[in-house]
């Protein structure tokens, strides 16, 4: 199916970094594109082009998601999902997300320009808020094709005041789900953000499953007081205690199994001044492990000593929960169709689980999903360093045709 002609037409790789300057990033100097930006929408609309070249039809869903389509034998026969995000946390780098998104539309160009069609249909969908970079809500637009979606999550807005409900019709948000009964499985290829394919001298690798997620928005609560005048065993100091809690959750992830980990990725102080004691300021806990018990258990001990470090400071401590995400497991026979795939193609099979995680999670409310991970250099993600070789993004390309292929055998009348 894989010609040399197409891969020396290869173009994954080229256009994720197309998308990585301006108009489609919202810096002038760097890549951010957030939710429902300029950016995000210039993106669209370039995705449009190339999806339509690749022989598919395009459409917007309710919430933003661009999806492009590709008839199977029957007009309306259920789709295999392909998939991945469009936007980025800030300063990002090139591939985390868009790289998805660019091979299934090369996975497609392919059965189009051979004139093949599957047993099923092939959709591919851009998603919209994987990152949560804009809004205090990760992979809004996914919940919403999986049904998932609690219409209150869409009361949000950004760190400049603009409500979702500005940008797009939040009563017909929910519209975007999907029924099961339209839906083959769901695929997503991505980056590992991580380095254990280059560790192993591996271009892919098939994901087992993608980790438990806790995330939190914790508040300190300190008294404000003059830096030069407040003697130091009368300050009840809000960074202090901060710094104190986190340097604990650390402390707790280093002592636990290597899957758990524990971040803390954004820290603001409120009306913060260099001759200030801080009063109050707020920051993010991010804890994870392929185990929920694990996770649970993590967590609980961190907020434990968070506790006890705000009563031995004297400090108030708000935690408000921000999402519980459980381990989703891939299923294992779309797993076997991705090892065997890859061994196809003379590739070492090779499996491994996601720390990080990926609408796939989100999609297995909605129909069984599989995971392939592309190397990435030094495993550096979410950082303008992040690379990726275009022969391994080739071979991910082999891979996922070769996993069409075994799927619409599976179709077939015996």
């Amino acid at each position: 199916m894989v010609t040399a002609q197409t891969l020396s037409e290869f173009k994954a790789v080229s256009r994720c970094e197309e998308l990585a300057c301006p108009p489609f990033s919202d810096a002038d100097t760097s890549l951010t594109r957030t939710y429902l930006s300029p950016a995000y929408l210039a993106a669209q609309e370039r995705l449009a082009q190339w999806m339509a070249q690749a022989g598919m039809s395009v459409r917007r869903d309710a919430a933003m998601n661009l999806i492009g389509r590709y008839e199977g034998t029957a007009p309306d026969a259920p789709a295999l999902i392909i998939g991945s995000h469009l936007d980025s946390v800030r300063n990002a780098g090139h591939y985390d997300g868009p790289l998805g998104i660019m091979l299934g539309i090369e996975a497609v160009a392919v059965l189009s320009s051979g004139r093949t069609r599957m047993p099923f249909a092939i959709e591919v969908y851009a998603f919209g808020d994987e990152e949560g970079s804009r809004f205090p809500a990760a992979m809004l637009t996914s919940r919403a094709v999986a049904g998932t979606l609690d219409p209150a999550a869409l009361d949000v807005a950004d760190r400049d005041g603009v409500k979702l409900a500005e940008l797009v019709d939040i009563a017909a948000y929910p519209t975007a789900a999907r029924h099961p009964d339209s839906v083959v499985c769901y695929l997503e290829a991505h980056i590992e953000q991580g380095p254990v394919l280059e560790a192993q001298g591996l271009a892919v690798g098939t994901v087992t499953g993608i980790a438990a997620q806790l995330r939190y928005e914790i508040t300190v609560g300190g008294i404000a007081g003059h830096a030069g005048t407040t003697a130091m065993d009368l300050r009840r100091d809000a960074v202090a205690g901060m710094a104190q809690m986190v340097l604990a959750a650390e402390n707790v992830a280093r002592a636990g199994p290597a899957d758990l980990v524990a971040t803390v990725g954004v820290v603001q102080v409120h009306l913060g001044a260099p001759n200030v004691v801080p009063g109050q300021c707020s920051f993010t806990l991010d804890v994870r492990a392929g185990d929920a018990l694990r996770r649970d258990a993590a967590a609980d001990e961190i907020l434990r000593l968070f506790r006890e470090i705000a009563n031995v400071r004297d400090l108030g401590l708000a935690v408000r929960m921000v999402h519980d995400l459980p381990a989703s497991p891939c299923d294992p026979a779309l797993m076997d169709l991705l090892d065997n795939a890859t061994v196809a193609i003379g590739q070492t099979p090779f499996r491994l689980v996601s720390g990080a995680g990926h609408d796939a999670m989100i999609m297995a409310a909605l129909c069984p999903t599989a995971m392939l991970f592309v190397r990435c250099r030094g495993g550096v993600s979410h950082n303008p360093a992040e690379h990726v070789d275009p022969a391994d993004a080739q071979v991910a390309l082999r891979v996922m045709l070769g996993f069409i292929q075994q799927l619409g055998a599976r179709f077939e009348p015996a």
